[in-house]
């Protein structure tokens, strides 16, 4: 963790999911808006640590912790760390999640579908749980990544539509109940992009050719996005530009769901 002092009016930002390819984006993009940034990996440190120096070569503060979303202990102790070392937690960017293969539904086990919803949905429960009184304090802001798929269904893509549709019913429902603390909660869905979650499936060929130009004739502005496209999103959200905007989602996805 840096030891760089910070202005007074600076704000920490949480990113869990930091060293994927949507995550680093975000945190980055964080970071060079001015916000200290903390953020949650899974099992890469090294890409933790590297994205930790990152931020910290643009003045802010960081620091990077290889937390068990669903588990609400860690998290806990995880607040208190944050909160007593950095003095604030006002935005939550939730951008983890597991690789989703893309499978026809009536080929995932019971047992799959459970454990993909308990690492999407109950994961993000569990954050937001953690992170709300200190939330609270800051009367900040939290926004989710989830997919465009929700809006407009991909075939063989119901692991990801079907369980971050939860984490969006779950903005929308805590946007509901918290914004009288002045607490705001959005999502962003990505559509197809060319880094992140897409490239692992065009690499692993999950999504060959064929597949990839009918998406590409599916989207108006024929073309895919990137992480940065997200990034900015999120941060716009997670912004005071956004002051007046809750319980909504995003879309940036090329007009994929027009």
């Amino acid at each position: 963790m840096s030891t760089s002092s910070s202005s007074s009016t600076t704000t920490t930002a949480l990113v869990t999911g930091g060293t994927g390819g949507i995550g680093a984006a975000i945190v980055r993009q964080l970071a060079a808006e001015g916000h200290n940034v903390v953020l949650t990996y899974r099992s890469n440190a090294e890409a933790a640590a590297k994205l930790v120096a990152e931020a910290e070569e643009l003045g802010v503060r960081a620091a990077a912790h290889s937390i068990d979303l669903t588990d609400a202990q860690q998290l806990a102790d995880l607040v208190g760390t944050v909160t007593a070392d950095f003095g604030d937690l006002s935005v939550l960017v939730h951008a983890a999640g597991p690789h989703v293969p893309m499978v026809h539904l009536s080929r995932v086990e019971p047992s799959t579908y459970a454990q993909h919803l308990n690492d999407e949905a109950t994961a993000f429960f569990t954050v937001v749980r953690a992170c709300l009184p200190a939330l609270r304090e800051a009367s900040g802001s939290v926004v989710a990544v989830t997919t465009a798929a929700t809006d407009r269904y991909p075939v063989r893509d119901g692991l990801s539509a079907g369980t971050k549709g939860a984490v969006e019913a779950l903005v929308r429902g805590f946007a509901a109940e918290e914004g009288r603390y002045g607490v705001r909660f959005n999502a962003v869905g990505p559509g197809m992009l060319t880094d992140g979650m897409a490239e692992r499936l065009i690499s692993s060929q999950s999504l060959d050719q064929r597949a990839l130009d009918v998406t590409m004739s599916r989207i108006p502005l024929q073309k895919f996005g990137t992480a940065i496209d997200i990034a900015e999103a999120v941060c716009f959200l997670a912004s005071d530009k956004a002051g007046f905007v809750t319980g909504q989602k995003l879309n940036v996805d090329g007009g994929y769901t027009v």
